[in-house]
């Protein structure tokens, strides 16, 4: 039952990120709004395509159990810098914005808690990596 909870877990992590970089992908000027509304106005086009590449790279990674590890670090690197300037609740200015963002916040923070996990876990047994390991070529 642990390996099936396993697999289901790295199915329901690697689906926000996956969905996140599908969402950037097809509204690019909107992520670049936002990322302009939270000061970020480096190079938005290298950014965003780099976060879509760290996502979707990562995403996968995690989904089939290939390197699992390095899926999961990748993702953290966009993921712990992004929760830190986007969901920033200490900068809010009304209560519902201040509980709306501390809740979107505390919820990545839980998905990093996953991301961490995972990295000290590995893939689980029903993983490609896993897969590859035990199959014998003749």
């Amino acid at each position: 039952m642990r390996d099936i909870t396993d697999l289901i877990g790295r199915i329901f992590l690697s689906a926000i990120f996956i969905f996140e970089a599908i969402d950037t992908s097809l509204f690019f000027g909107t992520a670049k709004r936002t990322m302009s509304e939270h000061g970020l106005t480096w190079n938005q086009d290298f950014l965003l395509y780099g976060a879509i590449f760290l996502l979707t790279l990562g995403g996968l990674m995690v989904l089939i159990g290939y390197r699992t590890t390095l899926g999961a670090i990748l993702l953290l690197i966009y993921w712990v810098p992004v929760t830190l300037i986007v969901h920033d609740f200490w900068n809010t200015h009304t209560n519902l914005e201040l509980r709306q963002e501390s809740i979107m916040f505390m919820k990545n923070f839980a998905i990093i808690g996953g991301l961490l996990m995972l990295i000290g876990k590995g893939g689980g047994r029903y993983s490609i990596r896993r897969l590859f390991a035990t199959t014998r070529v003749n």
